[in-house]
């Protein structure tokens, strides 16, 4: 079977600096026989790919514009990494990146309906499984990393800024780059700020992990752990599975950090009436698990996603305790991209290799057969084909 073109497109989502192929996997793509396109970097600084378009191209990719898929033959398969930049037109290529549109997020429709009414395909990378029904590719721990790196850095900030005042965006603390070269600079970084609010506080936070266990709960433990902060609750199954939330031991905790997979409706785990407690701690959510729009989110104190350039909102709480933000930001392992970009695209790589035999190959079958039961779900006439 012919090798297909495999077309990298830039990415369109602001501040976001991650790559979904990286000089490295591209480069052993090219060796197996694929032709790799890359779309040349954004200039606006917004946009930027951490890796330089230079990088790809020393190692064999031609370079192409920017925008290039929408009108690049249809046999070729369009990799991003997030979402597309919302319209009405149908898509006919066959798409690999986050859709986010298969867990009724707000406007999944909109979203899921492009691709039938184009004659196109979406692979979703969230749901890249292998034959044991485990995810082949997940940048679950440095979600949970950085996600814990912004809650500390957010306690500390409320401690050295009491009027109130909230967390600039992070390119107020890497030198306007908005993200972070490498996790030994974030380390430096944040050792500090817990060294700044322990001396208001007289004491370091203490944090409860849910979904511990996990990816994503093993990279924010391991964040918490390496800047000395050890006064941890690592919850998981064993200490939800015996009783409802919502959990008081979260409202006790200064961060609360969820990095749970939400696959059915649960109780909050904490909800505005719990935070009416007088033992309340709590002054920093990190949720992020980012169901933020899902009718089932189990942390419903908050209706927004934040970013990098305003990573927080507030929330409005009774009582004396001390002042609640909230830190709801999709793509956090963007704060680190170059070691996120890395870690995922060369557990993705493997599958990638077998695109030339993905009607055969139970990953990219599996991810065909749920994309059709989705789309299935479309109200009617919406995923009708435009002719």
């Amino acid at each position: 079977m012919a090798f297909p073109a495999l077309h990298a497109r830039a990415e369109a989502k602001p501040l976001e600096h991650r790559s979904c192929l990286t000089p490295t996997t591209a480069q052993h793509l090219l060796h197996a026989g694929y032709p790799v396109l890359v779309e040349r970097s954004s200039t606006d600084p917004h946009y930027t790919r951490i890796f330089q378009d230079e990088e790809f191209e020393q190692v064999g990719c031609t370079l192409v514009d920017e925008g290039a898929w929408e009108t690049a033959p249809t046999d070729r398969i369009i990799i991003g990494l997030k979402e597309l930049p919302e319209a009405d037109t149908p898509l006919r290529h066959t798409f690999v990146h986050f859709a986010h549109c298969y867990k009724l997020q707000a406007g999944w429709e909109q979203v899921l309906a492009r691709f039938p009414r184009g004659g196109g395909t979406l692979y979703d990378l969230e749901f890249l499984q292998d034959s044991a029904g485990r995810r082949v590719a997940a940048f679950g721990y440095h979600a949970g990393f950085a996600g814990a790196a912004l809650a500390i850095k957010t306690w500390a900030w409320q401690l050295t800024h009491p009027t109130g005042e909230p967390l600039p965006g992070l390119e107020t603390f890497t030198g306007g780059k908005g993200y972070y070269n490498n996790e030994s600079e974030l380390i430096a970084q944040l050792k500090e700020d817990v060294v700044a609010g322990e001396k208001v506080a007289g004491r370091r936070p203490t944090s409860l992990v849910l979904g511990a266990l996990g990816r994503c709960g093993s990279g924010a433990v391991d964040l918490l752990e390496k800047i000395g902060c050890s006064e941890i609750k690592k919850w998981d199954l064993p200490e939800t599975s015996q009783r409802d939330g919502p959990y008081p031991e979260i409202v006790q905790s200064d961060i609360f950090v969820n990095c749970i997979y939400l696959s059915k409706p649960i109780p909050p785990f904490v909800n505005l009436e719990s935070l009416k407690s007088p033992d309340r701690r709590l002054s920093v959510v990190c949720d992020v698990s980012c169901d933020t729009t899902n009718p089932h989110n189990p942390i419903p104190i908050y209706t927004i996603n934040t970013t990098f350039d305003k990573p927080t909102v507030e929330v409005p709480v009774e009582g004396d305790g001390p002042r609640l933000s909230v830190i709801s930001i999709d793509h956090l392992p963007s704060a680190l991209p170059r070691e996120s970009s890395e870690a995922f695209s060369s557990a993705l790589l493997p599958s990638l290799m077998a695109l030339k035999d993905r009607s055969s190959t139970p990953v990219w079958q599996g991810a065909e057969q749920l994309f059709q039961e989705k789309v299935a779900t479309l109200p009617e006439g919406m995923g009708t084909r435009e002719v």
